[in-house]
């Protein structure tokens, strides 16, 4: 744990009880309390001469944690113990009071503020989310995010693109920022976990340990997210879908799912789904921007040259030529950056005069992307490769024989799946991902 994740958990637990953030100095006294600083020493550099006042402020905050958290925190055990309680992903649910049955009592109107303030519980689960180390722009998306999430009370959000896009971290990112406005979150991940069953059995038996289903468990998860401000992340979702048949089309074993997603939308709470995938499914088109509680994040490449700033390469001037060239791909430019380095001495220009490189990695990837197609879709696609050219839907029927619903059908499924854009003009054009491109026609 470092010193933003203490300042992030104990400013939670802080908010809860007081209504208040930290001020300067309270994150000045965690800061070096946690760095192993005297209170004189944490007075010095805060810019106060009583080294007392820095006591009194130090001992308010742990009474404060101490009555959130039911610890006796002082300053001899405060980094152990808030690091023991962070590890142990509970906060304020060791003992849960979360009714998850239908007939829950309902809330005394009198009930003082301080009760239910004490009876507000965090708890979250992000043990299989990634660990960022890095994070760049995003700004835009991160705003989108907080107003489908905070101010809209988005019940379904979808978050798509193509692989190694920033999907995942995006969302990471987000949920770093916003753990004080969720009661629960809890990160999943398809290619661990597939079946909702396991899905929601894990959710409850995290949350509370003793947990035992006396309902259909469906029931049961939406009286907990009618209860608490739930925000549940479910990554890698395109697992769910049959490969050779078109975007977003469930494999048997997997129907409930489209059940599950249509009932987030149609049943009232207060609580939010993330879907991370790249194909996008029925359930995820939004239908009215505003008032239909479905949203969609679509991801397109970065164009801020921070990215490769820690990737020692040379003739900066051509980094954003790098960038275009491999469509702001972050896992692609890593990919590519390590190249440049050991094979052209850091030199982008000298590497540019190739033209457009594959990496072994990076044709691992395309080939999955390529396998998961309908032949339809790779019919349109191999087609699409012959030129860099946008084309019509007219141009493609006289070269394929395929009806004219099979290739309406084929053009979207390949926009459903990031690897078709569409060009307005005159007539409708559409043009194949310049990466995906060249891997299909390397390909034999």
């Amino acid at each position: 744990m470092n010193v933003t994740e203490l300042l992030q958990f104990v400013d939670q637990v802080v908010q809860k009880q007081t209504g208040e953030h930290l001020d300067d100095l309270e994150k000045a006294i965690l800061k070096g309390l946690w760095q192993g600083q005297t209170y004189n020493q944490i007075a010095d550099e805060s810019g106060y001469n009583s080294q007392n006042y820095i006591g009194d402020v130090s001992r308010k905050l742990f009474k404060t944690l101490s009555e959130q958290l039911g610890e006796d925190i002082n300053k001899y055990n405060f980094c152990w113990t808030i690091e023991r309680v962070i590890n142990s992903q509970f906060v304020g649910l060791v003992n849960t009071k979360i009714s998850l049955c239908s007939n829950h009592p309902k809330t005394d109107k009198n009930q003082s503020h301080e009760e239910k303030s004490t009876s507000q519980s965090f708890y979250h689960d992000l043990t299989i989310a990634p660990k960022i180390t890095h994070f760049y722009g995003r700004e835009r998306e991160l705003q989108t995010l907080s107003h489908f999430l905070i101010n809209q009370n988005a019940r379904l959000i979808s978050v798509l693109g193509l692989p190694g896009i920033g999907k995942t971290t995006l969302i990471k990112r987000f949920v770093d920022l916003n753990l004080q406005n969720f009661n629960i979150i809890i990160w999943k991940n398809i290619k661990l976990s597939d079946s909702l069953d396991s899905i929601i059995a894990e959710i409850f038996k995290a949350i509370n340990s003793e947990f035992i289903q006396t309902e259909n468990k469906l029931t049961q998860l939406f009286n907990l997210f009618r209860q608490q401000k739930c925000l549940i992340i479910i990554d890698n979702i395109q697992e769910l879908f049959t490969p050779g048949q078109f975007a977003g089309q469930y494999k048997a074993e997997y129907k409930d799912y489209k059940t599950f997603l249509t009932m987030i939308t149609e049943i009232e709470h207060q609580s939010s789904l993330i879907l991370i995938s790249q194909e996008q499914c029925q359930e995820m088109i939004c239908i009215d921007e505003e008032l239909y509680p479905v949203k969609c994040l679509e991801l397109q490449g970065l164009d801020n040259t921070d990215i490769l700033k820690n990737q020692k390469l040379k003739d900066e001037e051509s980094l954003s030529k790098l960038i275009n060239l491999y469509e702001g791909n972050p896992v692609y430019l890593q990919d590519i950056s390590s190249l440049i380095r050991n094979i052209f001495q850091g030199k982008i220009s000298d590497f540019l005069s190739e033209g457009l490189l594959l990496t072994e990695n990076m044709k691992y990837q395309l080939s999955e992307l390529f396998n998961r197609l309908s032949t339809v879709e790779q019919q349109i696609v191999l087609e699409m490769s012959k030129s860099n050219q946008p084309v019509n839907r007219e141009q493609l029927r006289e070269s394929l024989s395929l009806s004219s619903m099979e290739l309406i059908n084929g053009l979207q499924s390949l926009k459903r799946r990031y690897l078709v854009t569409t060009i307005e003009s005159d007539k409708t054009l559409f043009i194949l991902s310049p990466v995906f491109r060249e891997y299909v026609i390397i390909t034999p």
